[in-house]
């Protein structure tokens, strides 16, 4: 990519189109096309074939996704399949009828197998049944990676696609309602030790074992693998380590200071046993991560802190 090219970045207001929203222009890129959604409604197929005949970016990072935690997921179920199908559907269209030179598409962890080996290696794709829970999220996100191998095969598109790990960062979603695990927990133990609760509810067994990366390095992964990658099949983008959800939750519990328990409740799902990516492909190509989980969730939490307080401000 060079500075002048002209850059869509699907999804800028997210977690993740945000993280490489601000990456690209710390590197100097300042040629970024952004919609938001009440300015491009990414599933409306016309809106869409509009904005790209207009626009005619040359490089596009799909970033755009309806997503949410297990609860969000397991409910939302048809708005899951058909908003992420059609949002991607349409992108990926369109960037070939428009002539995109390379497009990135970002997928899940969840598009792996329930009970597939751990770690994960990115060839397990397909090759048993999905987590009930996130299903039709899992089924869009592998739609969309068979559509940019597809395009490639018979179009000789130069789309990839990149499968991060469970993330956290700047802009996260803390709706204890449709949130993933770590903001959740975030919130809770904040709000614990706001109001002097004796103990904060945790879904589940704490047993099942989580990766987490932090956006800004899946930001820097996406733009290296932008940069570096070519070929066909995905690519994953994590950590290669895990935590369980309780020691997370301890871990969280220091760095917020709250002094009461923890209890866990057993009546509620606990999703995939374990999810740890194999990243031994994208370690190869040249890249790894640099934020450690500690070193990120006290930055996390400190902007968590600063938000409430200026929303104390404007109340």
């Amino acid at each position: 990519m060079q500075k002048e090219d002209k850059i869509y970045i699907a999804g800028h207001r997210g977690m993740v189109g945000s993280a490489i929203f601000r990456k690209l222009r710390a590197m100097g890129f300042q040629n970024l096309l952004c919609r938001t959604s009440s300015e491009l409604d990414l599933r409306n197929q016309q809106a869409v074939a509009q904005f790209f005949a207009e626009e005619k970016p040359d490089y596009v990072f799909l970033a755009a996704a309806k997503v949410g935690g297990i609860q969000a997921n397991n409910i939302y179920r048809a708005e899951f399949l058909y908003d992420n199908l059609a949002i991607q559907n349409n992108i990926i269209h369109h960037s070939y009828l428009n002539g995109v030179k390379k497009l990135l598409f970002l997928g899940s962890s969840c598009i792996y197998p329930k009970m597939a080996p751990q770690p994960l290696k990115e060839e397990y794709l397909l090759t048993g049944l999905l987590e009930p829970t996130n299903e039709p999220y899992a089924i869009a996100k592998i739609a969309g990676i068979k559509m940019c191998e597809a395009y490639r095969s018979q179009y000789g598109c130069n789309y990839i696609s990149a499968m991060p790990t469970n993330l956290y960062g700047p802009n996260d979603n803390y709706d204890l309602n449709n949130s993933h695990v770590l903001p959740a927990l975030i919130r809770k133990f904040h709000e614990a030790k706001r109001d002097r609760e004796a103990f904060v509810e945790i879904w589940g067994t704490g047993s099942p074992k989580r990766e987490f990366l932090h956006v800004d390095d899946l930001a820097e992964a996406c733009l290296f693998l932008m940069e570096n990658y070519n070929e066909e099949t995905l690519v994953n983008v994590g950590t290669g380590e895990d935590i369980s959800i309780k020691e997370l939750a301890l871990l969280i519990k220091d760095i917020v200071g709250y002094e009461g328990e923890l209890r866990f409740d057993t009546s509620k799902p606990d999703g995939t046993p374990r999810k740890l990516m194999d990243v031994s492909k994208l370690n190869k190509l040249g890249f790894s991560y640099s934020i450690g989980l500690e070193e990120g969730i006290k930055a996390v939490y400190e902007e968590y802190q600063s938000r409430e307080t200026d929303l104390q401000k404007q109340s």
